[in-house]
């Protein structure tokens, strides 16, 4: 019998908007996966998140964010620890939850230039399959073993949400109408 095959793709999520589900979307069509379980961190190593977003707002709005799509899930598993959300532990606690599934963690472009650093990477792509996907101004060119994904040029991210928010500035078509509804209901990011 074959596998459960599984994307994660990490992130702050802070706040979840159109590119990070087109993205999703665009690797699980294009390796056939089962599903893309979408993963918010704890602590990311490398960023800080936003002072008045708590990981429960965070979550609610990665809820509304996929709501629609039959083969998106949210994993907590890094919310349910406190510290850093290293993603080599992650895997370990994962793949000993769950041996029968293989999993695919999905990384951008500017990522892919950042393995070289990452914890214990020589084991974790033991552990994992590695998918990378393009990101405008970064390479995808790496030693380790990576499946590349094309996918559209999106140059949407958290930040620049956060900046348009704060300058009062429209974020339409950036993030789904449900997540701008929560993020003026709860006066998030200087709303």
């Amino acid at each position: 019998m074959k596998k459960k095959q599984v994307g994660i793709l990490g992130g702050t999520f802070d706040p979840p908007h159109l590119g990070h589900v087109i993205l999703a979307n665009e690797v699980l069509q294009a390796l056939k996966l089962d599903e893309i379980r979408f993963m918010p961190n704890q602590e990311p190593p490398h960023k800080m998140k936003v002072a008045d977003v708590t990981n429960n707002d965070r979550l609610n709005m990665l809820k509304l964010a996929i709501a629609d799509h039959p083969k998106f899930v949210i994993e907590t598993i890094e919310l349910e620890r406190t510290g850093p959300s290293y993603t080599y532990d992650t895997m370990v606690l994962l793949k000993a939850r769950e041996p029968d599934i293989d999993f695919y963690f999905i990384i951008g472009a500017d990522m892919i230039e950042y393995l070289p650093k990452w914890k214990n990477i020589e084991q974790l792509v033991q552990l994992v399959n590695f998918v990378g996907v393009n990101r405008p101004k970064y390479s995808h060119k790496t030693h380790y073993p990576i499946t590349f994904v094309e996918i559209p040029d999106i140059q949407i991210s958290s930040s620049i949400i956060r900046e348009r928010l704060y300058h009062h500035m429209s974020v339409q078509y950036l993030i789904a109408d449900q997540v701008w509804d929560y993020i003026k209901e709860h006066h998030l990011y200087g709303t």
